[in-house]
């Protein structure tokens, strides 16, 4: 039976999505793993969208808490608000009272990535303060650490990502993830499939 792995996100813009693409098609890179992009339900009315100038939302599927049971592990993406995630992630974490109530994804991987406005914005404090999440829920929380390699070290080109997960900066909204931003993503998404494969297997 296949790992199951998915890349669960929300995005205004499009820089979040870009990332989960990448995110996706590493953690299918890697055999035997399935990998689904997902979205979480937007909040806010079209008529407020629409004044914000957010593009119409992509064609992946809108998930509900309760599909979540049917994943091995995830990766959660999200844009910052004042150095955490958007209020929509948070609203759908908020819904998942009742699969904490059984438990029901305790002992799950789970990586995270983001997108902030810039270098200061929240690259660390986004990841950092999404943890809490997880651990309520009894979550296995996983880093890529230095995993990336030298991609890690890059100062000659301006790179959003860290320790926590792959990131990008969306600046005034014009700037797109770099080549690096996204080969950092597709490493994300194949080490924490990878890591999510080997736990089932462990436990098979």
């Amino acid at each position: 039976m296949a790992t199951k792995v998915y890349i669960v996100y929300y995005s205004m813009y499009g820089h979040v999505e870009k990332l989960a693409e990448e995110i996706r098609k590493g953690a299918a890179s890697v055999e035997g793993v399935e990998a689904k992009l997902w979205q979480v339900p937007e909040t806010l009315p079209e008529e407020v969208l629409s004044k914000m100038s957010a593009p119409p939302k992509s064609e992946s599927p809108i998930i509900t808490p309760n599909e979540l049971t049917e994943a091995d592990g995830f990766v959660f993406g999200f844009p910052t608000r004042f150095g955490m995630m958007a209020a929509q992630f948070k609203a759908f974490l908020d819904a998942t009272g009742g699969l904490w109530r059984t438990q029901s994804l305790a002992g799950k991987p789970a990586g995270i990535f983001y997108s902030t406005g810039s270098q200061g914005g929240g690259q660390e404090t986004t990841a950092l303060t999404a943890i809490t999440q997880l651990v309520h829920h009894g979550m296995v929380f996983v880093p890529i650490g230095y995993t990336f390699g030298a991609g890690m070290f890059e100062m000659e080109n301006v790179k959003g990502g860290s320790p926590y997960g792959a990131g990008t900066f969306a600046g005034d909204g014009s700037r797109q993830p770099t080549e690096l931003e996204l080969q950092q993503a597709f490493h994300q998404g194949k080490y924490i499939a990878t890591i999510t494969k080997k736990l089932k297997g462990s436990t098979a």
